[in-house]
């Protein structure tokens, strides 16, 4: 099988930058089997900065990047029997084509209630890097590109894989919805700041969001970020308090001392969101202080949403479908599990997860790992149970990934599967490798473009295998999304194309500053992103199906050219 119809280059006819106060993405859209980003290296005079040093960023040389050649799919058939050989390539048809995009994580620069002390002076890129000064504006970039990709190969549909939120806030979850929807955004916390007078040339001023494709319905999954401090911790009354003032927030080293987020001792830090840079203020230790520091202005659309709340929303949206997956009923008890069907004439089921810990979780380490109660297990069996009986080809999308290797970073322990979960993670595998019909669960969290074969435990059946895909951030480098095609092959097998995208960005805009924000924040804190020097990946991975379903699809799809 060729390269399916995935974009070579795409003349964009219809760019959003032609409507008024709105930002322009370039004209050439591409995805990254025809270019890639490539970062370009510190001079070796350039002296070690600091992440929040940004004014002498581009001074040293940080954040540079070219363009590199395109990546090929690299064919994967670790999932196959002994022996197993490609077949020819003659009679297959394409299933099922989406996109997914996870840990937006859409950022108020500028409220009080923030982790900055843990990274502006090195340590976790998540507590601090200047990408989230423009979060919504990349998010923006990222859904003019899907929209023109959609132009020349249409999409069936598109998932956010959690953390659109940063830090569980209303106006955060608000800011991501309205982008999706194509609203005027004004991306501005507390007081109207405006560092560059003028429209549409700082991370501050009100534009006009593009929205996604009307005809593409997308759909929502819940991430850590979404309902916990900073992705940490479920927040008390004093963090709750803490968001909708004026003080900025007092906490001690979560990473090291035993009262977690009952712990005080440092100032954690703002944006001062009237700089050019996105100054910080406010951080450091208390006792350096003489006040207490405080943001400009308090906020009350910084108030922090429950999960029903959070989950109520996403129906607050003029783009399809009302309430993005979630219903009324699982949105009021905060049970963000649910099951679709893209396409009525393909026999492809995706089943929406939540398997971040909740708040009666025991803490250890925080609270970014995965779990599953009982509850939510019972839930996701009944449903593979079904999607097997109704012989349907299954795709599990959640947030948090299962049994990955370790990426290397600092973070690793605390994002992996938790040891208290009343699930574990082998019980988890070992319960999804009984069913043939699963082929695909896609995850965010980890920030990293990565893939895990899930070979069956019995080599009698490969067909027991599933494939596992995570996507980068669209916050940190690479800032990608994902395109999937499900093709059938003329052996009855399948094949999932998995293509790394890169938004973009047209030259001089605040999105192209992000991404130049993006490369030096990862030369800075010297990231262990796989598959460096673009963090890129593309694969077609290949998955035996069972008799009874290579006979189901056998006439099904939209042929493709061989």
């Amino acid at each position: 099988m060729k390269p399916l119809v995935v974009p070579g280059i795409v003349l964009v006819l219809f760019l959003i930058g032609g409507i008024a106060g709105a930002y322009p993405i370039d004209s050439t859209v591409v995805t990254t089997l025809n270019r890639t980003i490539i970062p370009v290296a510190v001079p070796l005079t350039s002296p070690q900065i600091l992440p929040d040093d940004v004014s002498n960023y581009s001074v040293y040389g940080y954040g540079v990047w070219k363009f590199g050649d395109g990546l090929g799919y690299e064919k994967r058939i670790d999932l196959m029997p002994t022996g197993y050989s490609y077949a020819s390539e003659n009679g297959s048809a394409k299933l099922l084509r989406f996109f997914d995009m996870t840990d937006v994580h859409i950022t108020d620069k500028e409220t009080p209630t923030q982790g900055i002390y843990f990274g502006y002076k090195g340590g976790q890129s998540s507590g601090y890097s200047p990408v989230m000064l423009s979060s919504t504006q990349v998010l923006d970039a990222a859904i003019q590109t899907v929209n023109a990709l959609h132009t020349e190969d249409p999409f069936d549909f598109g998932i956010a894989l959690g953390d659109v939120a940063n830090n569980e806030q209303y106006n955060e979850i608000r800011w991501f919805i309205d982008v999706m929807d194509g609203k005027r955004i004004n991306p501005d916390s507390g007081v109207k700041d405006d560092p560059v007078p003028g429209p549409l040339n700082d991370y501050q001023d009100v534009y006009q969001a593009a929205g996604l494709n009307k005809s593409i319905p997308w759909y929502e999954v819940l991430g850590n970020h979404d309902h916990n401090w900073i992705g940490t911790n479920p927040p008390d009354g004093y963090l709750k308090s803490n968001y909708t003032g004026a003080y900025i927030l007092n906490m001690g080293n979560i990473f090291t001392n035993p009262l977690g987020i009952k712990s005080r001792g440092f100032y954690m830090g703002a944006i001062d969101g009237r700089t050019v840079n996105g100054d910080i203020i406010g951080v450091g230790n208390v006792s350096d202080f003489k006040t207490p520091p405080k943001v400009l202005a308090a906020d009350s659309k910084r108030r922090v949403l429950t999960v029903p709340e959070w989950m109520g929303e996403f129906f607050n949206t003029t783009s399809n479908p009302k309430g993005h997956g979630f219903n009324k009923s699982d949105a009021d008890s905060g049970f963000a599990c649910y099951s679709f069907e893209p396409k009525s004439d393909i026999p492809i089921k995706v089943i929406v997860l939540d398997d971040t810990q909740n708040a009666n979780d025991t803490d250890v380490g925080g609270y970014g790992h995965g779990s599953l109660d009982n509850e939510r297990f019972t839930w996701l069996v009944n449903e593979l149970d079904q999607g097997q009986a109704e012989g349907k080809l299954m795709i599990i999308a959640a947030h948090i990934p299962i049994a990955t290797e370790a990426s290397g970073s600092s973070l690793d322990e605390y994002t992996g599967w938790s040891s208290v979960a009343e699930i574990s993670e082998q019980q988890l595998l070992d319960t999804l490798h009984t069913y043939p019909n699963l082929i695909l669960w896609i995850a965010g969290h980890r920030h990293v473009n990565a893939i895990t074969p899930q070979i069956s435990p019995d080599p009698d059946h490969p067909e027991l295998g599933f494939w596992e895909v995570e996507t980068s951030s669209l916050r940190d480098f690479p800032q990608q999304f994902r395109t999937f095609d499900i093709v059938k092959n003329s052996d009855n097998t399948i094949s999932i194309f998995a293509t790394d995208v890169d938004p973009a960005v047209k030259d001089g805009t605040i999105a192209a500053k992000s991404r130049f924000y993006a490369v030096a924040a990862d030369e800075i804190f010297n990231s262990s992103i796989p598959y460096k020097p673009s963090g890129s990946y593309n694969a077609e991975l290949v998955k035996q199906v069972t008799p009874d379903m290579q006979e189901k699809i056998q006439n099904l799809g939209t042929p493709q050219l061989s």
